[in-house]
C-alpha cells in the first residue's frame, strides 16, 4: 500500500540503523525514570525517525524491565509511522508459557509483524514473525549479555539458524565518529533489500532487547 511505502520511505533502502536514547536530566541525576525517547538514525547519523515510549510511572519504577508500554515512531514532521506495543509479560526463562510478545504496526493500525522470544534455558532466543504470524527470521544473543564494555551482538539468523543474514548489537560507549553523545546506542544491521515491514519489526526487537537485557546495566541505551 502507497501510505505503507511512504512511511516507510526512510528506512526502506537502507542495511543500518541506530538507535540512540536521549537521556534526560532529571533521570541521569536522580536516578528516576521518566518517559525514554530515542532517535532513529542512518548510518550517517542523520535523525530519520524519532520516538517516545508511552506507559505510566507505577510501571516504569516498579515493573521495570517487565512493563507494558507502548512506544510512538514519528517522522521529522511529527507523523507517527509505526507503533510498537508490548504486554506484561514474564521475564523468566522458567515460564515457557508466558514469555515475550511484542506487536508492531505500520502505520499504525496495520499489522507489520510481532517478535516473540523462544523458549531456551542458555541463550537469548526470539522469532521474527510477519503481519499473518509466520515465522519469518530467528535472533539469538549471546550466553552473556554483560558485554563487559565492548559490543554485545544478536545474530539474525534465517530460520534453520544456519545462516547468519545481520545483527542487533549493543554498542558500548566510545562507539563511532562524533555522531553521538557519551550514551551508548544499538544498531541494527539487515540485507538492504530485507521487507521494509520486517525492518520496522527489527526496530521493535531492538526496544525489547534493551528492556529486557539492558534496561539496569551501567551503560543503558
Amino acid at each position: 500500500p502507497s501510505s505503507l511505502f511512504f512511511s516507510l520511505l526512510f528506512i526502506e533502502q537502507l542495511d543500518q540503523i541506530i538507535i540512540h536514547q536521549q537521556v534526560e536530566l532529571l533521570e541521569a541525576l536522580l536516578g528516576t525514570e521518566t518517559c525514554s525517547k530515542y532517535e532513529i538514525k542512518n548510518h550517517l547519523g542523520q535523525r530519520v525517525y524519532f520516538a517516545v515510549e508511552e506507559n505510566i510511572c507505577f510501571d516504569r519504577n516498579f515493573c521495570s524491565p517487565i512493563r507494558s508500554f507502548t512506544i510512538r515512531i514519528a517522522d521529522n514532521t511529527g507523523r507517527e509511522v509505526i507503533t510498537v506495543n508490548r504486554p506484561l509479560r514474564c521475564n523468566s526463562c522458567w515460564f515457557p508459557c508466558f514469555l515475550q510478545e511484542l506487536e508492531v504496526q505500520s502505520p499504525p493500525g496495520t499489522i507489520a509483524g510481532y517478535v516473540v522470544q523462544n523458549w531456551d534455558p542458555f541463550l537469548p532466543k526470539f522469532t521474527i514473525q510477519n503481519e499473518s504470524k509466520e515465522d519469518v527470521l530467528k535472533i539469538i544473543g549471546p550466553y552473556a549479555t554483560c558485554g563487559c564494555f565492548e559490543d554485545v551482538d544478536f545474530e539474525v539468523k534465517a530460520l534453520n539458524e544456519m545462516t547468519t543474514i545481520g545483527k542487533i548489537s549493543k554498542y558500548w560507549s566510545g562507539f563511532v565518529n562524533n555522531v553521538f553523545t557519551n550514551t551508548a546506542n544499538f544498531g541494527i544491521q539487515v540485507p538492504v533489500d530485507l521487507d521494509v515491514r520486517i525492518k520496522a519489526v527489527m526496530i521493535g526487537a531492538c526496544f525489547l532487547i534493551d528492556l529486557m537485557f539492558f534496561e539496569n546495566s551501567l551503560d543503558g541505551l
